[in-house]
Formats: structure tokens, sequence, C-alpha cells
């Protein structure tokens, strides 16, 4: 993999330097749309491992399973709410773009957050 491209979280850094350290345990997201990012980069290079592990063993499915027709090409957000460095919730509203076996379609969510001990967590979302 090339860690010189650009992240695929849309902010204007390489992936290595962004949400690479996040997906490899050299960093932990410091805030819940840290941690959006950085999940949806997981998508996009195809790291589920790191998508499992930054799932709320409450709502968490047992098992993900990559779709090798999707493909993720976009992240915009939209809104955060709370999810700073002292808050224990958090909300990022957001939508990624991606292809489905070469049809474009959107996903806009407004996900939920939690922080345990020192780590953020995806708990759960609903679709708009």
């Amino acid at each position: 993999m090339n860690l010189q491209r650009a992240c695929p979280c849309g902010l204007p850094t390489t992936y290595d330097a962004c949400c690479g350290r996040l997906h490899d345990g050299a960093a932990q997201a410091a805030t819940a749309e840290e941690l959006m990012r950085s999940r949806y980069s997981a998508y996009a290079v195809g790291n589920l491992d790191y998508v499992f592990r930054t799932w709320h063993p409450r709502t968490r499915p047992d098992d993900l399973s990559p779709d090798p027709g999707l493909t993720w090409t976009g992240l915009s957000i939209l809104d955060t709410s709370a999810g700073g460095p002292d808050d224990e919730t958090g909300e990022v509203e957001f939508i990624a773009t991606f292809r489905n076996h070469g049809t474009p379609g959107q996903l806009h969510e407004r996900s939920r957050f939690l922080r345990r001990t020192t780590r953020w967590l995806y708990l759960d979302g609903d679709l708009t």
C-alpha cells in the first residue's frame, strides 16, 4: 500500500500521517470526528478489523464481511455535536459516497459515539 497517498477521509494529508497511524495502533482517536474519519478510511482501505475493534461491543455485529463490489469514494462531515477530547459522548453527521458494482450511491448517517476510558467507540447511528 502506498502510504504517501492522500488519506481517504478527505483531510489534506497523507494516509500514514492521518488515519493510517490509528489503523496500525500508533495513536488513538482524540475526538468522535477523528474516529468517524478513521472508520470511514478503514472501510475504504479494507481494514475491517479496525472497524470491528472501534465498534462498541454492545452494538457491533458478530462478523464483518467485505463486499468486493463496494468502493468507497468520498466522505463529507456535515455536523458534529460534542465528541471533543474532554467529552464522554458525541455525534457526527456525515455523507459517505460509494460505488456498488459500478452504481453510485451514498450513506447519510448521524452516528453516535461514546468514550470508554480513553478510547472513542462507535455506538450506533440513524440513517437519514
